[in-house]
């Protein structure tokens, strides 16, 4: 599970070993304060940052990795997640667990990635579609094209900007790949965040609906947090009592969680979030950028306008993120990860397609 720390950060609970610690050593290894590899120091610019282990004060055993939200400056922030490489067992894995993985996914070793999951935000209906790992597993290679094409598509148009954007932050992270002999990388994934919706870019996190703020019974945490449950996630708020009462949620995806903080968060009733970067959301400033309620039929001629045919300039600063993350299974090695670096290329691939068409 994924907890939000009041800070901004998340919380992903350690694995049991071998695979929690090694991904722990992973991010140790790569934001050593005493790090001179320029190999380890450029993949930084790709994972999300690191601030090192939290243990709750009365539950000291219990370790979770303090990781940056990737998703926390954007509104309606849809996501998806792709596992990326043609193997997603490692060179350890025995022939049972090797057998229970190839089942899970067949062509995963022909198309080099799965999705895992992604959920996307419909400007239509002002509502999330989501889908969850079994879709991704459904995917051929004659529907992997159109089964990803869905999570660019804000409900009326496609956001071919956001595309073009992704594909430049895949290509940047195959050249590291490309130039990396140090490392190999087995069930890892690539997490795609862009902003689904429209609104201006100063959004007040009170400014929340009612269907957002639904709460069930609290957990409160020692040191004056509460750990609070919003769906899919747990949010660690400011209170003024004691311990633990509330665990983290066991079968969550850290997927579904990552996103379900946009919601959570607005919990925060005195903060504001702003958007600094107004150059990237450019496109949602423009005059014909279109309202909530004035989002029908009559409208499409404008809303092909504002999507279809955006300016190359712009469709290249859409305010898009795209991070490895999960890192249980990365060894040691001293030759290119050629199922990573096949698995970047199909997709790159893909999205170029969609962009195309």
């Amino acid at each position: 599970g994924i907890l939000q720390h009041p800070d901004g950060t998340v919380l992903k609970q350690l694995q049991p070993p071998p695979r929690g610690p090694r991904e722990q050593e992973f991010y140790n290894k790569v934001y050593d304060s005493d790090c001179c590899d320029s190999i380890l120091l450029e993949l930084r610019e790709y994972l999300p940052k690191y601030f090192g282990v939290w243990s709750p004060p009365t539950a000291p055993n219990d370790t979770y990795l303090k990781l940056e939200d990737v998703t926390r400056k954007f509104n309606k922030p849809c996501i998806m997640d792709v596992k990326i490489g043609q193997k997603s067992y490692d060179p350890y894995a025995s022939a049972e667990k090797i057998q229970q993985q190839v089942s899970k996914y067949p062509l995963m070793e022909e198309i080099g990635f799965l999705v895992l999951g992604m959920r996307v935000y419909h400007v239509s209906s002002d509502s999330y579609e989501t889908q969850n790992q079994h879709y991704g597993r459904s995917l051929t290679k004659e529907t992997v094209k159109d089964g990803i094409s869905k999570f660019f598509h804000s409900g009326y148009c496609l956001r071919k900007d956001v595309v073009a954007a992704s594909i430049q932050k895949v290509e940047k992270i195959l050249e590291w790949f490309e130039g990396q002999t140090q490392l190999n990388f087995y069930a890892s994934s690539l997490l795609f965040v862009y902003e689904g919706s429209c609104q201006a870019t100063t959004v007040r996190l009170s400014d929340v609906t009612l269907a957002e703020k639904r709460r069930v019974p609290k957990g409160l945490l020692s040191g004056g947090d509460v750990l609070e449950y919003n769906n899919n996630i747990n949010v660690i708020n400011s209170t003024e009592n004691g311990k633990i009462e509330a665990s983290v949620s066991k079968g969550l995806s850290k997927f579904y969680a990552l996103h379900k903080k946009a919601c959570s968060k607005r919990h925060h009733s005195q903060l504001s979030l702003k958007v600094e970067n107004s150059e990237q959301d450019n496109v949602w400033k423009t005059s014909t950028c279109i309202t909530q309620e004035h989002l029908n039929g009559n409208v499409l001629p404008q809303l092909e306008k504002v999507f279809y045919h955006v300016p190359a300039e712009t469709k290249e600063s859409a305010n898009v993120e795209v991070r490895m993350i999960d890192f249980a299974h990365v060894f040691p090695s001293n030759t290119k990860d050629e199922g990573y670096i096949y698995g970047l290329k199909n997709l790159i691939t893909v999205l170029q397609n969609i962009l195309d068409n």
